[in-house]
């Protein structure tokens, strides 16, 4: 509360006189005192002097810093507050903005009708033509989306959850039309909970849903063709429509250039046909899939991949397939900016023969190797460590010698591959990723740490699971 200390004109000087003001009382008369204009109108003037006439009995005389002013109701006031607290302060200042608001505010008040909807609309301009940049990624969405299918494993069903949004099991994801003959390539483990029954050729193992031309999706029994593991890729077969649709691999080069810009485009989370952009930041990147194993020469990418992603498109800013989706590297079970690609290369050598013959053909040497973790244990920390090799086979044949133990119990090392045709092997993954580039029936010439010395054996690959 603030004091107030009149003094009559016409009286003879009093001790100071202490009222006390209340919250609104105090508040309009601050509010007044700011409000009043910084010079004295006329009616302030004529009421001034009558204040300061000794004949006028009981008039006021307030004294203020820059003339006086009127109140809300129309009696004189002064500084009535000679300090003033910091919520009176923004009491009035409030006060002030609302009663003039046109100091401050040029806009219309709320709800006036003098204020037209034209008057308040901002102008409108249509939108001008696309980037070039903008105009080819729309081009190399609409015309590759709809070979982008939506594949769900048949052991898992996606359900609705309370707020209507669709959860897609793990082990879902996307594939990509392959030819006109229905043939649809996808992740291994996409579909990794039907493959655990050993499922036959031509069983139905997923549901396949795929965009239409005219916008439709439609779904398909996605049944099985061939499948791989080692390079974690499949194909399903489902009804032929694509007599207007053209062939997705056809119609594009298959290229592993490091390129600047390339788009995937998928149904990460089940919301089908996403696009998503980004750069390949690696190459020939080592990829743990989810089946357990190891691929080689993987793509690496920022683009973002999560759930869903797998087994759909990886292509470059020409729309050509430069990999196919599998893996990401996270700690959360999403995006992280780290994701993984088989490349094009690969899945080219590897879905003709799923399609031919329903499993992969691959050569070897039909020999069993320690694990790469099992052989650093061991103290093996360059080549492939031989664990066992077959009687009879020709491995044996060609004498190359297995791990064994000693009469004390104490491991003896078999031969140790460090090289194939002149080609560096550090590890059992090295190995067969060296031995992917051979045919059944080839030659080769196997270099051979056995003990303290270096042996070289001419070798023919066999056909391996």
């Amino acid at each position: 509360m603030q004091m107030v200390t009149l003094t009559a004109a016409n009286q003879p000087a009093a001790p100071p006189k202490t009222s006390f003001l209340g919250r609104r009382e105090l508040c309009f008369d601050g509010i007044s005192s700011i409000c009043c204009s910084d010079q004295p109108s006329s009616d302030d003037a004529a009421m001034a002097s009558a204040s300061s006439d000794p004949q006028t009995p009981n008039s006021p005389a307030v004294k203020t810093e820059q003339g006086q002013c009127k109140d809300l109701s129309g009696r004189l006031v002064g500084k009535i507050f000679p300090v003033t607290t910091r919520r009176t302060l923004f009491a009035s200042l409030s006060m002030y903005l609302g009663y003039h608001p046109s100091r401050y505010f040029s806009a219309y008040a709320l709800g006036d009708p003098s204020v037209t909807v034209e008057q308040v609309t901002p102008p409108v301009f249509p939108s001008g033509p696309l980037f070039p940049s903008e105009e080819r990624i729309v081009q190399l969405f609409e015309k590759n989306t709809y070979s982008v299918v939506n594949i769900f494993d048949v052991t898992l069903r996606p359900q609705l959850n309370l707020s209507g949004v669709v959860e897609v099991p793990e082990g879902n994801g996307s594939g990509i039309v392959w030819d006109g003959l229905g043939h649809i390539v996808t992740n291994y483990h996409v579909i990794g909970n039907s493959l655990s029954r050993n499922p036959s050729r031509g069983q139905v193992v997923a549901r396949v849903n795929i965009l239409a031309s005219e916008g439709v999706q439609k779904n398909f029994e996605g049944r099985l063709i061939g499948a791989d593991r080692a390079k974690d890729l499949a194909v399903l077969k489902v009804k032929s429509f694509f007599n207007n649709q053209e062939n997705f691999c056809e119609s594009s080069k298959l290229s592993t250039r490091l390129v600047k810009n390339l788009h995937i485009i998928g149904n990460p989370f089940g919301f089908d046909h996403t696009l998503t952009v980004g750069v390949i930041s690696g190459l020939n990147r080592d990829i743990f899939s989810q089946t357990g194993v190891t691929i080689g020469d993987g793509i690496q990418t920022d683009a973002a991949i999560n759930p869903g992603n797998s087994g759909g498109p990886l292509l470059d800013s020409k729309g050509s397939l430069i990999g196919i989706n599998t893996a990401i590297f996270t700690q959360t079970g999403t995006s992280a900016g780290v994701g993984f690609a088989i490349p094009a290369s690969t899945v080219s050598k590897i879905v003709p023969q799923l399609i031919q013959r329903g499993k992969v053909v691959r050569a070897g040497l039909n020999i069993e190797f320690a694990p790469d973790p099992v052989a650093n244990q061991l103290n093996v920390r360059n080549g492939a460590l031989i664990l066992q090799v077959p009687q009879n086979s020709l491995a044996a044949k060609a004498g190359l010698v297995s791990t064994s133990r000693g009469f004390a119990g104490n491991i003896i090392l078999g031969d140790i591959i460090v090289a194939v045709d002149k080609k560096p092997v550090r590890s059992k993954s090295e190995l067969n990723k060296v031995l992917d580039d051979y045919n059944v029936g080839d030659e080769v010439l196997l270099q051979i740490r056995r003990g303290s010395e270096t042996v070289e054996l001419p070798l023919v690959l066999e056909e391996t699971a």
